[in-house]
């Protein structure tokens, strides 16, 4: 079952952290959170699932930053978020889709416990300036029936800031 806004706020200290919060980013059924003004592109022109893939970093800056389309953006929220007994799912806002920018088409599904910023896989179809602080995506909660473990991975819980596949650490894993 889906949160309502309201629910959401009522769980907001307690399973659901969202920090900072404002009011105004509370949807009926979502909150809507912003793009930091760190980006990450990838420095090579082929991505190897096996290997740490070099990056760069870019700083949005207040003026914009235009993307260039048919390239990989990482991108972070602003806001840090923790949730406890609801499962986090992430969406990129109508408005910004209907201007060609897709933002985590493919990563929305998160896991219950899961804390830190949430990195935001971003490209375009076509030229877009893009700026810092801008509500990019929503953030919904479902609720979760039965026995559980809290996520715990590694890899991405509490992050500082964005970051890129580490889908080459599974590739370590000699157990599978």
């Amino acid at each position: 079952m889906l949160l309502s806004g309201e629910e959401i706020k009522k769980n907001l200290g307690g399973d659901i952290i969202i920090q900072p919060y404002h009011p105004s980013q509370l949807n009926p059924n979502s909150y809507n959170l912003r793009l930091s003004d760190e980006l990450l592109v990838y420095d090579t022109d082929v991505l190897d699932m096996k290997k740490d893939n070099p990056v760069r970093r870019l700083t949005i800056p207040p003026e914009g930053l235009l993307l260039e389309p048919n390239r990989l953006y990482l991108g972070r929220t602003l806001e840090y978020t923790r949730t406890d007994r609801f499962v986090p799912m992430l969406e990129g806002r109508s408005s910004v889709g209907r201007l060609g920018l897709f933002v985590h088409v493919t990563a929305g599904f998160g896991d219950v416990g899961f804390a830190g910023y949430w990195t935001l896989e971003m490209h375009c179809i076509h030229p877009i300036v893009i700026y810092p602080g801008v509500e990019i995506c929503q953030i919904y909660y479902h609720t979760i029936q039965g026995e559980y473990q809290k996520y715990d991975s590694g890899k991405y819980q509490n992050n500082t800031g964005v970051q890129p596949s580490m889908l080459y650490k599974d590739f370590l894993n000699t157990d599978k």
